[in-house]
């Protein structure tokens, strides 16, 4: 063997090798170890945040934009103890698939150095000939770099898809215990309801008893009463089922009473994350494009084969697909993907903003249904101590009383409704701009 002839074709290699370019957010000092290899793994283990970049690494302006989100809801409240409760006990794919687009990043970074596998053949006289075969890719029309730029661009994919789902995964959480205060709001609000038609149920009773009204009087109020019970039921069920979801979902459990949402306004340059995935994948597309288009191309190569005979070298050109009649038409498609992507990215910036704007129309359209709903439990609730204090007066019956209390009672069961419809609306429009969860606890 010729140590000087392996030496020299290594060297050549990797000379050839130093003139490629490095992908999107992998290192742009040339090959790295393998130590320092390790201590990226190491890194991305030791990663608070599944959006933290390595330092010495290009920054992905996406990641860069997930990890620096924060979320809208009041540090401290109730709401955002759940929020954290949620992220906190998160166990999802999409962790899992963000950590494996990474780490096929980081392999696909090196896809510009030089390959080595083992040579076997069998020489004319019947000998096996075993030995090292090394290819290094002088020419591949951007094939190499286009395998990094998807790769790269597979990672932002695969952040955006962890930022939607963990804003998701909040918004559900939230939503919940949102549900399970409703649920005690018209709980109580029935009770109250119940206790107060129970004293008219007891008056009429007298009132029968004593020949001054009708039976049909007693079994209308008992109706009433019947229906305040189912709503009672209900709206008691309705919250132990969410809390019993909550508590399945977070393993936790939260008390406390009803309170007002509080949240920061979005800033002026946060959008969809639905656009941000529509972008991520649309580079990928188009990094897929390129890819498919050098693969029709022929490609250069220089190979040396080291074995017990000696050192062999030379250049090889070569295409993925052989050219074909076809094969015009064939990079015209392909091409035409690149106003595909570019397409899909408009279709979801459109969508985005009709959903916006379809959520603000109906923002709006409750919190007038709430005010609106206020004011007219307000009316009915005055209307009751005027028909109340009139029945002490002898001016009014009995049913009179309890058909107003029963209209107050539904008006503030609309209330109620409304004003939890307001939050949940503002929790489905801050998850889809990405704003419900903190970048940095994700």
């Amino acid at each position: 063997m010729h140590l000087g002839g392996k030496v020299t074709t290594l060297a050549l290699l990797c000379g050839l090798a130093g003139c490629m370019e490095t992908p999107a957010f992998m290192s742009k000092n040339g090959p790295e170890s393998d130590a320092n290899t390790g201590m990226e793994d190491a890194e991305v283990a030791r990663q608070t945040s599944s959006f933290t970049q390595p330092e010495g690494e290009q920054r992905s302006e996406v990641i860069t934009t997930l990890l620096g989100r924060s979320s809208l809801l009041q540090s401290g409240s109730a709401y955002d103890k759940v929020a954290r409760a949620a992220l906190d006990a998160s166990a999802r794919s999409s962790e899992a698939e963000l950590r494996s687009a990474k780490l096929r990043a980081v392999a696909m970074s090196k896809n510009w150095l030089p390959t080595l596998g083992p040579s076997i053949s069998l020489s004319s006289l019947g000998d096996l000939v075993a030995g090292i075969l090394i290819e290094q890719v002088l020419f591949d029309n951007g094939r190499r770099k286009a395998e990094r730029e998807f790769a790269a661009a597979d990672v932002e994919v695969a952040a955006v898809n962890l930022a939607i789902d963990m804003n998701t995964r909040v918004e559900s959480a939230v939503a919940l215990y949102v549900a399970g205060l409703r649920g005690d709001e018209k709980a109580a609000l029935n009770q109250r309801a119940l206790s107060r038609m129970s004293e008219f149920e007891r008056i009429v009773i007298g009132r029968v008893e004593g020949g001054i009204s009708d039976r049909a009087d007693r079994r209308v109020v008992e109706a009433k009463m019947n229906d305040i019970r189912s709503a009672l039921a209900s709206a008691q069920e309705a919250a132990g089922a969410a809390r019993a979801e909550l508590r399945a979902m977070t393993g936790e459990g939260f008390d406390g009473g009803p309170s007002k949402l509080s949240m920061a306004r979005p800033p002026q340059n946060a959008y969809h994350l639905s656009v941000m995935l529509a972008e991520a994948e649309a580079g990928r597309a188009v990094a897929q494009a390129k890819m498919d288009r050098a693969g029709l191309l022929p490609q250069l190569t220089a190979s040396a084969s080291v074995t017990n005979g000696g050192t062999t070298g030379g250049l090889n050109a070569s295409s993925d697909q052989p050219f074909g009649f076809g094969t015009p038409a064939l990079l015209k498609a392909i091409e035409a993907a690149r106003e595909t992507a570019s397409r899909q990215v408009a279709e979801a910036e459109e969508e985005a903003r009709r959903s916006y704007s379809r959520q603000e129309q109906r923002l709006a359209s409750f919190n007038r249904q709430e005010a609106e709903a206020a004011e007219l439990a307000r009316s009915s609730r005055e209307t009751f101590r005027l028909f109340q204090a009139q029945f002490k007066a002898g001016q009014r019956t009995v049913m009179d009383v309890a058909a107003i209390y029963e209209q107050l009672v539904e008006r503030e069961q609309a209330h109620i409704d409304a004003k939890y419809e307001v939050i949940l609306i503002q929790l489905e429009m801050a998850r889809d701009l990405g704003l419900l969860a903190d970048g940095e606890k994700i």
